[in-house]
Parts: structure tokens; C-alpha cells; sequence
């Protein structure tokens, strides 16, 4: 049974959202003490957060950095700061998604169920399959980092991802519909820009490991990896 780990200060809304995860056969867990949101999530170990962004003493981007250093599992914003900076800063922080309020809960069920198969089901990547090398940049899709030339970064398991697809398909151009389809199943809820923000992030990583420039767009079909690199190695 997954558990669900819901950090949102408006009892009514933890209510129903607690009742129909549970209909849907969630365990979960609504933090009480908005001062201890770590410790809680410690102590309970969710697989998926559910977090609001406005939030007593801390608001919710501190607790999803809080959060991602020290685990990768799916952080969903749940929130009602509509804006297009407020669903930025949530995925430049760490989150893997954004549902802003109010919201069908089919809508929700379907965005857990997705990003947990990602994280945890059949989606999830074998153990065998979890390191790709291109010409000297690798992806560690365990430890969610990426390397070149004796740097590292630190990235978020969406971007890993992306990542993961790009490297393995150099040179071809990777449609924005298998992004989703990679990311998000229920990919016809997801705001355009969420794809766009994450483009934005895997080329910010690599432009910070000295590799500008190495993600192009292919106007009106999707994106490619220079089609000069070649995969070296995979284990």
C-alpha cells in the first residue's frame, strides 16, 4: 500500500483529500506540527507528498528543498497560487508537479497513480538499467546525479528522466508527446509550460557541467542532443 504524506493547514480540504485516497486504497498521513514538516516525513516515509505552498512559519518551497535533500520521491504542490511564477519556483525547488486549487479529484487520483508507477511500479527503470554514459556524460539514475569531467550535479528524478531519454536517443529528435508520455501518462491534464520548464532546467544542468548549447530545439516537433555525441557505455 502506498503511503501519502499530505502537508496542507486547511482541515477541511486534508479531509476529503484523506477521503478519497483512502477509497482508493492510499494509506495516509496529514502533518499536525507544520514546524516538524521533516521530521514527520522521517518518521512516516512516504512515498508521495502532497504539499500546499502557503503553510504556517515555513511556506511549502522550503519544505520541498528540505525534503529533496534527502529524498527523491514524488512532491506534488497542491495549491491556490494559480500563477505561472508560483508553478516555476515549485518545480525549480524540487517538485515533479503542480495542481492548483480547486481541483477534480479524479483529476489528483490520476497524477498520483502516474507519478508513483514512475517512481516505484512498472515505469520504473529495471536496476540493470540505471547508468548511461555519452561521451563522457553520465546519468546515474539511482543516485539521481549527473557527471563530466570530474563534476557533479545533483538533479531531480524528472529530470533524470528527460535525461535518460535524450542520452539514449542521440542525434534523433524526441517529440514533446513522448516527453509526456515518459513523464506523465495522464499527460492531457499538464500544462504546456511544465514541459518547458523542465527543458529550461535539464539545459541549465548541463550548461552548468560546460555543455551550452548541446540540447537543441527542432521548431514545431520536439528536441534532440547533438547529434555529434555517441553513447560510449551502459550497464
Amino acid at each position: 500500500m502506498f503511503k501519502i504524506m499530505i502537508v496542507e493547514d486547511d482541515r477541511s480540504l486534508v479531509s476529503l483529500l484523506v477521503e478519497h485516497l483512502h477509497k482508493f486504497g492510499f494509506e495516509t498521513h496529514a502533518v499536525q506540527h507544520f514546524d516538524f514538516v521533516l521530521r514527520e516525513f522521517k518518521d512516516y516515509q512516504p512515498h508521495l507528498v502532497l504539499l500546499d505552498v502557503n503553510l504556517p512559519s515555513y511556506d511549502g518551497y522550503y519544505w520541498c528543498r528540505q525534503i529533496r535533500g534527502i529524498s527523491t520521491c514524488p512532491i506534488v504542490f497542491i495549491s491556490a497560487r494559480d500563477s505561472k511564477m508560483d508553478q516555476v519556483m515549485a518545480l525549480e525547488n524540487g517538485a515533479d508537479d503542480y495542481l492548483t486549487k480547486p481541483f477534480d479529484y479524479d483529476i489528483v487520483i490520476a497524477k498520483l497513480n502516474s507519478h508513483l508507477r514512475r517512481a516505484f511500479g512498472s515505469y520504473a527503470a529495471p536496476s540493470s538499467d540505471r547508468t548511461v554514459t555519452l561521451a563522457g556524460l553520465t546519468l546515474d539514475m539511482e543516485r539521481l546525479a549527473l557527471f563530466y569531467m570530474d563534476q557533479k550535479l545533483e538533479i531531480s528524478h524528472t529530470e533524470a528522466k528527460m535525461l535518460d531519454e535524450f542520452m539514449n536517443k542521440p542525434g534523433q529528435v524526441v517529440s514533446r508527446d513522448r516527453l509526456l508520455e515518459k513523464i506523465w501518462d495522464e499527460h492531457s491534464y499538464v500544462d504546456d509550460n511544465t514541459l518547458n520548464v523542465y527543458i529550461t532546467r535539464v539545459r541549465k544542468k548541463l550548461a552548468g557541467l560546460g555543455l551550452p548549447g548541446v540540447l537543441e530545439t527542432i521548431r514545431g516537433i520536439g528536441y534532440r542532443l547533438h547529434p555529434e555525441l555517441q553513447v560510449e557505455s551502459k550497464t
